[in-house]
Protein backbone atom coordinates (compact mmCIF):
# COMPACT_ATOMS: atom_id res chain seq x y z
CA UNK A 1 0.00 0.00 0.00
CA UNK A 2 0.53 3.80 -0.43
CA UNK A 3 0.04 6.84 1.77
CA UNK A 4 -0.93 6.99 5.23
CA UNK A 5 -1.27 4.30 7.68
CA UNK A 6 -4.51 4.42 9.26
CA UNK A 7 -3.99 1.25 11.65
CA UNK A 8 -0.86 -0.22 12.53
CA UNK A 9 -0.83 -3.97 14.32
CA UNK A 10 1.73 -3.91 17.13
CA UNK A 11 2.57 -7.18 18.38
CA UNK A 12 5.21 -7.12 21.70
CA UNK A 13 5.72 -8.75 24.58
CA UNK A 14 3.64 -9.03 27.57
CA UNK A 15 6.60 -8.44 30.02
CA UNK A 16 8.65 -5.03 29.89
CA UNK A 17 11.56 -7.17 29.43
CA UNK A 18 15.34 -6.26 31.24
CA UNK A 19 16.29 -3.69 29.16
CA UNK A 20 14.75 -0.17 29.83
CA UNK A 21 15.30 0.97 25.92
CA UNK A 22 12.92 -1.66 25.53
CA UNK A 23 9.64 0.13 27.06
CA UNK A 24 11.07 3.93 26.18
CA UNK A 25 10.88 2.53 22.36
CA UNK A 26 7.75 1.26 22.50
CA UNK A 27 6.45 4.31 24.32
CA UNK A 28 8.54 6.45 21.44
CA UNK A 29 6.40 3.90 18.74
CA UNK A 30 2.75 4.66 20.20
CA UNK A 31 3.53 8.43 20.30
CA UNK A 32 4.52 8.69 16.47
CA UNK A 33 1.40 6.31 15.63
CA UNK A 34 -0.81 9.05 17.34
CA UNK A 35 0.84 12.19 15.87
CA UNK A 36 0.63 10.30 12.08
CA UNK A 37 -3.18 9.32 13.21
CA UNK A 38 -2.38 6.02 12.64
CA UNK A 39 -4.77 3.72 14.92
CA UNK A 40 -3.06 1.04 16.91
CA UNK A 41 -4.43 -2.25 17.07
CA UNK A 42 -2.76 -4.68 20.13
CA UNK A 43 -3.88 -7.72 21.71
CA UNK A 44 -5.67 -5.52 24.53
CA UNK A 45 -3.85 -6.11 27.39
CA UNK A 46 -2.51 -3.53 29.76
CA UNK A 47 0.60 -5.38 30.97
CA UNK A 48 4.23 -5.52 29.98
CA UNK A 49 4.87 -3.45 26.38
CA UNK A 50 1.63 -4.06 25.40
CA UNK A 51 0.51 -1.68 27.92
CA UNK A 52 3.11 0.57 27.25
CA UNK A 53 2.39 1.18 23.86
CA UNK A 54 -0.78 1.16 24.40
CA UNK A 55 -0.81 4.06 27.34
CA UNK A 56 1.39 6.50 25.07
CA UNK A 57 -0.87 6.46 22.07
CA UNK A 58 -3.61 7.45 24.40
CA UNK A 59 -1.56 9.88 26.05
CA UNK A 60 -0.96 11.31 22.75
CA UNK A 61 -4.39 12.00 21.63
CA UNK A 62 -4.13 8.56 19.77
CA UNK A 63 -6.95 6.02 18.97
CA UNK A 64 -6.39 2.14 20.50
CA UNK A 65 -8.01 -0.51 19.47
CA UNK A 66 -7.81 -3.99 21.77
CA UNK A 67 -8.71 -7.77 20.75
CA UNK A 68 -8.52 -10.25 23.68
CA UNK A 69 -9.80 -13.52 24.35
CA UNK A 70 -12.50 -14.27 27.06
CA UNK A 71 -10.07 -15.91 28.92
CA UNK A 72 -7.56 -13.27 29.39
CA UNK A 73 -10.22 -10.53 29.75
CA UNK A 74 -11.55 -12.68 32.07
CA UNK A 75 -8.19 -13.07 33.86
CA UNK A 76 -8.35 -8.94 34.57
CA UNK A 77 -5.42 -8.43 32.24
CA UNK A 78 -7.26 -6.17 30.06
CA UNK A 79 -6.88 -2.40 29.52
CA UNK A 80 -9.99 -0.59 30.38
CA UNK A 81 -8.86 2.57 29.06
CA UNK A 82 -8.97 1.53 25.16
CA UNK A 83 -10.70 3.36 22.10
CA UNK A 84 -12.34 0.05 21.69
CA UNK A 85 -11.61 -3.37 23.31
CA UNK A 86 -12.96 -6.41 20.94
CA UNK A 87 -13.52 -9.55 23.05
CA UNK A 88 -13.31 -13.25 21.18
CA UNK A 89 -13.30 -16.48 22.08
CA UNK A 90 -9.96 -18.02 20.64
CA UNK A 91 -6.60 -17.22 19.95
CA UNK A 92 -7.37 -17.58 16.12
CA UNK A 93 -9.89 -15.18 16.66
CA UNK A 94 -7.82 -12.53 18.26
CA UNK A 95 -5.55 -13.08 15.12
CA UNK A 96 -7.69 -12.08 12.71
CA UNK A 97 -9.68 -9.66 13.69
CA UNK A 98 -6.20 -7.64 14.46
CA UNK A 99 -5.11 -8.89 10.96
CA UNK A 100 -8.34 -7.52 9.78
CA UNK A 101 -8.31 -4.48 11.14
CA UNK A 102 -4.97 -3.51 10.44
CA UNK A 103 -3.04 -1.93 7.30
CA UNK A 104 0.64 -3.27 8.48
CA UNK A 105 1.99 -4.92 11.44
CA UNK A 106 4.80 -3.92 13.58
CA UNK A 107 6.92 -6.76 15.99
CA UNK A 108 8.30 -4.73 18.82
CA UNK A 109 10.61 -6.91 21.81
CA UNK A 110 8.90 -10.02 22.73
CA UNK A 111 8.38 -13.84 23.45
CA UNK A 112 7.06 -16.43 22.22
CA UNK A 113 3.73 -15.20 21.45
CA UNK A 114 5.08 -12.04 19.86
CA UNK A 115 7.14 -14.07 17.33
CA UNK A 116 4.41 -16.27 16.56
CA UNK A 117 1.89 -13.63 15.63
CA UNK A 118 4.42 -11.97 13.46
CA UNK A 119 5.67 -15.06 11.78
CA UNK A 120 1.74 -15.52 11.01
CA UNK A 121 1.43 -12.35 9.25
CA UNK A 122 4.63 -12.32 7.32
CA UNK A 123 3.54 -15.89 6.31
CA UNK A 124 -0.21 -14.79 5.06
CA UNK A 125 1.59 -12.28 3.06
CA UNK A 126 3.95 -14.89 1.28
CA UNK A 127 0.61 -17.10 0.98
CA UNK A 128 -1.37 -13.99 -0.48
CA UNK A 129 -3.91 -13.96 2.48
CA UNK A 130 -3.41 -10.66 2.59
CA UNK A 131 -1.28 -7.94 0.88
CA UNK A 132 0.10 -6.07 3.85
CA UNK A 133 3.51 -5.07 5.00
CA UNK A 134 5.34 -6.45 8.31
CA UNK A 135 7.79 -4.63 9.87
CA UNK A 136 10.41 -5.33 12.57
CA UNK A 137 11.43 -2.41 15.13
CA UNK A 138 14.94 -3.93 15.95
CA UNK A 139 15.81 -1.87 19.31
CA UNK A 140 18.96 -2.22 20.35
CA UNK A 141 20.08 -4.57 18.29
CA UNK A 142 17.84 -7.50 19.95
CA UNK A 143 16.35 -8.45 16.58
CA UNK A 144 19.54 -9.15 14.91
CA UNK A 145 19.36 -12.79 16.08
CA UNK A 146 16.37 -13.04 13.71
CA UNK A 147 17.72 -11.22 10.69
CA UNK A 148 20.43 -13.60 10.88
CA UNK A 149 18.63 -16.63 10.82
CA UNK A 150 16.72 -15.44 7.92
CA UNK A 151 19.36 -14.67 6.12
CA UNK A 152 20.85 -18.50 6.90
CA UNK A 153 17.73 -19.88 6.10
CA UNK A 154 18.05 -18.19 2.42
CA UNK A 155 21.58 -19.46 2.29
CA UNK A 156 20.65 -22.93 3.14
CA UNK A 157 17.88 -22.57 0.59
CA UNK A 158 14.40 -22.59 2.94
CA UNK A 159 13.46 -19.12 2.46
CA UNK A 160 13.68 -17.71 -0.88
CA UNK A 161 15.27 -14.47 -1.06
CA UNK A 162 12.38 -12.18 -2.72
CA UNK A 163 10.72 -13.31 0.69
CA UNK A 164 12.89 -12.37 2.70
CA UNK A 165 12.08 -9.20 1.56
CA UNK A 166 8.87 -9.32 2.75
CA UNK A 167 10.41 -8.17 6.32
CA UNK A 168 11.11 -4.86 6.88
CA UNK A 169 13.81 -4.00 9.50
CA UNK A 170 14.80 -0.78 10.52
CA UNK A 171 16.05 -0.19 13.99
CA UNK A 172 14.55 4.18 13.87
CA UNK A 173 10.58 4.17 14.41
CA UNK A 174 10.35 7.04 11.71
CA UNK A 175 12.10 4.95 8.76
CA UNK A 176 10.29 2.28 9.60
CA UNK A 177 6.87 3.62 9.39
CA UNK A 178 7.64 5.57 6.24
CA UNK A 179 9.03 1.96 4.59
CA UNK A 180 5.28 -0.13 5.90
CA UNK A 181 3.70 3.19 3.92
CA UNK A 182 5.47 3.04 0.95
CA UNK A 183 5.53 -0.84 0.74
CA UNK A 184 3.66 -2.51 -1.79
CA UNK A 185 2.57 -6.41 -2.25
CA UNK A 186 5.01 -8.03 -5.22
CA UNK A 187 3.50 -9.41 -7.96
CA UNK A 188 2.87 -13.00 -7.39
CA UNK A 189 5.83 -14.49 -10.07
CA UNK A 190 8.04 -12.36 -7.80
CA UNK A 191 7.01 -14.53 -5.00
CA UNK A 192 7.20 -18.16 -6.65
CA UNK A 193 10.40 -17.44 -8.60
CA UNK A 194 13.65 -17.79 -8.30
CA UNK A 195 15.27 -14.88 -7.19
CA UNK A 196 14.09 -11.95 -6.14
CA UNK A 197 13.06 -8.61 -3.91
CA UNK A 198 14.93 -6.24 -1.39
CA UNK A 199 16.49 -7.55 1.96
CA UNK A 200 15.30 -7.43 4.83
CA UNK A 201 17.74 -4.79 6.29
CA UNK A 202 17.42 -1.45 6.10
CA UNK A 203 19.57 1.08 5.40
CA UNK A 204 21.05 1.84 8.62
CA UNK A 205 21.58 -1.72 9.05
CA UNK A 206 23.64 -2.75 5.98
Amino acid sequence: MTGRLRAVAVFCGSSRGSDPAAAEAAADFGRRLARGGTRLVYGGGRVGLMGVVADATLAAGGAVTGVITRALDAREVAHGGLSELRVVETMHERKAAMADAADAFVMLPGGFGTWEEFTEAVTWTQLGIHTKACGVLDVAGFYQPLVNLVAAAVENGFVRPQHAGLVIVERDPAALLDRLAAWQPPAADELTGPTGGPGMLGPGQR
